[in-house]
């Protein structure tokens, strides 16, 4: 019993979604229908991405990218590639795979080259640059990946959508690296990076888990009805190439999702419930997802508030920039957090304080922007 309940305390994001599974199932009483209309092509896809994604990080397979880092000499130069590195990784290996790759590896840089005193406003950049690299491809988040599911729109008009908040934020990012370093943006760095070279054997893994990618990848594109057997081969392939991965995947961000999932099915089912919602989302859909994912972050903020939603550019604009608000807002953010309070223990209180100062000066800069942008219709 310690052990479960230290799990959930760990883990409040899961608890929270069963507890709120459970309530809505007292509020509407279970059905075939209401199990019906959960989202099992999304819990599919998210299953096979954090398996093969996890494959991408046990075999290091975006060895070369880090090795570039190596031949930077200035600390501006240094810092504009792994702020870009993560946003534009985070466009296909998703927003918090690419702080898992990105966050370390500028902490050793920065530690190795004496450059302690940049790590922070630096991982706060690549925090923002995760979120609002993510949210130009369908794939990119897990909010998006659900969303994208629910839209009739291509994956060309989706990523057209998003492209004004991309590049957007791209050119912010640019400009938020050449103030941190403006009195001596050519200030040079001495590197130490310790990428490891691949290992001959897992040759046929990395192959394998590219291929796989590409299937995921055409599953999302083309949301084919065959998505079950695109599970099923993701699964039979790594069952023959690494069994042991699948040890090391997060079930729980899937679980969590299908809770969320019944949770918005049965208060969608009851319909006061529904109505009420739907008068006070409609045309506010921006300001709601923004405010709700402070409580519950992005992702079931997302899946909450959508069977109540008229303006689906409101509700996923304000899903990608509720990251920027807190910690809690995107679930990409509190990763970020925890990877720096391993290397630093202690300093979690002044993560938060640098994080909200960055974070929140973009935020300001680009909200009311999004908003306006959000009256631009999807279809």
């Amino acid at each position: 019993m310690k052990k479960i309940l230290g799990f959930l305390k760990k883990e409040l994001m899961l608890t929270l979604a069963v507890i709120a599974a459970i309530i809505s199932l007292f509020i509407t009483p279970p059905t075939i229908e209401l199990f019906k209309n959960i989202d099992w092509r999304t819990l599919g896809t998210l299953l096979m991405m954090l398996c093969v994604l996890e494959g991408f990080k046990q075999e290091n397979i975006l060895r070369p990218v880090v090795g570039l880092a190596s031949n930077l000499k200035t600390i501006t130069a240094l810092s504009l590639f792994l702020i870009f590195g993560v946003f534009f990784t985070s466009m296909f290996v998703t927003n918090d795979v690419s702080l898992i790759i990105f966050v370390p590896l500028t902490i050793l840089l920065f530690r190795g080259g004496g450059k302690e005193k940049y790590i922070l406003p630096i991982i706060s950049m690549e925090n923002i640059a995760a979120i609002r690299g993510s949210l130009l491809t369908p794939f990119g988040s897990p909010q998006n990946l659900f969303l994208y599911g629910q839209a009739d729109v291509s994956v060309w008009r989706f990523m057209l959508h998003m492209l004004p908040l991309n590049v957007s934020s791209a050119v912010l990012l640019i400009i938020f690296v050449l103030v941190l370093y403006r009195k001596n943006i050519k200030e040079p760095i001495v590197q130490a990076s310790e990428n490891k070279p691949w290992e001959k054997s897992g040759k046929v893994r990395r192959i394998v888990y590219l291929a796989l990618f590409a299937i995921i990848i055409a599953v999302i594109v083309t949301r084919t009805s065959l998505w079950p057997i695109a599970v099923a081969i993701v699964i039979t392939a790594i069952l023959i190439v690494d069994r042991k991965l699948f040890l090391k995947v997060d079930y729980v961000l899937i679980f969590t999702f299908l809770c969320f999932f019944i949770f918005s099915s049965s208060i969608a089912g009851n319909e006061k419930i529904a109505e009420t919602l739907k008068q006070l989302v409609a045309g506010r859909e921006y300001w709601w997802a923004i405010g709700l994912s402070q409580i519950i972050s992005n992702v079931p903020a997302s899946i909450v508030l959508y069977p109540f939603t008229e303006n689906f550019a409101g509700l996923i604009y304000g899903a990608d920039t509720a990251g920027l608000v807190s910690l809690i807002g995107s679930l990409a953010s509190v990763i970020n957090y925890r990877i720096y309070v391993r290397e630093y223990p202690g300093r979690g209180l002044k993560f938060v304080k640098v994080f909200t100062l960055v974070s929140w000066a973009f935020f300001v800069i680009v909200v009311i922007p999004g908003f306006l942008l959000s009256r631009w219709k999807f279809f």
